[in-house]
């Protein structure tokens, strides 16, 4: 059973960090990024729907992203999901597509975001804190011998560092990515 206990945790620490990229990808950053909709869902015949399940969304200009629906009788659902989803964005609706422009970031709004962006990122450390305390808690069930407990938990210890360390440096890359204008 000790020999599951370092894999356990490595799972939940690489769920951690898929979970903190996920939550980045939200985060625009002055660019069009189709992934900053994936959190809209719109009411389409009564039902809550993901907005990916009803339509295309490309990038066509680096500033601008355009939704296609496969059935054109949802436009206005769609556009009105966006709206009420408090992105920021405002769908234009051209009959057949819908186009929403990014509007550029001002100096406040990306500082605003470098803060949103830490806060992410403590909360993926938080994941990783907690993996290690449901790691070490396994830990004390086994009963091992004291030389042995003390290997694992620096094993653990070891791999808290390292994915704290990966954190911090996603969170470097997009800071930098946010303040760069």
């Amino acid at each position: 059973m000790n020999d599951m206990i370092i894999p356990d945790v490595k799972v939940k620490m690489d769920n951690a960090i898929e979970s903190y990229e996920a939550r980045l990808r939200t985060v625009r950053a002055g660019r069009a990024n189709p992934s900053s909709l994936d959190g809209v869902s719109v009411d389409y015949y009564g039902t809550l729907t993901p907005l990916k399940q009803l339509a295309t969304v490309s990038v066509p200009e680096a500033t601008q992203l355009l939704i296609k629906p496969f059935d054109k009788s949802c436009l206005k659902d769609i556009e009105k999901a966006i709206f009420e989803s408090n992105l920021g964005y405002t769908p234009n609706n051209d009959g057949e597509s819908i186009r929403i422009t990014i509007p550029a970031l001002t100096e406040d709004r990306r500082k605003e975001l470098t803060k949103q962006v830490k806060v992410i990122a403590e909360d993926a450390k938080v994941s990783i804190r907690n993996a290690r305390h449901d790691g070490l808690d396994a830990l004390k069930k086994e009963e091992l011998p004291e030389d042995e407990a003390k290997g694992i938990e620096k094993e653990i210890q070891d791999l808290v560092n390292e994915y704290n360390k990966r954190i911090d440096s996603i969170l470097k890359d997009k800071e930098q990515e946010l303040l760069t204008v």
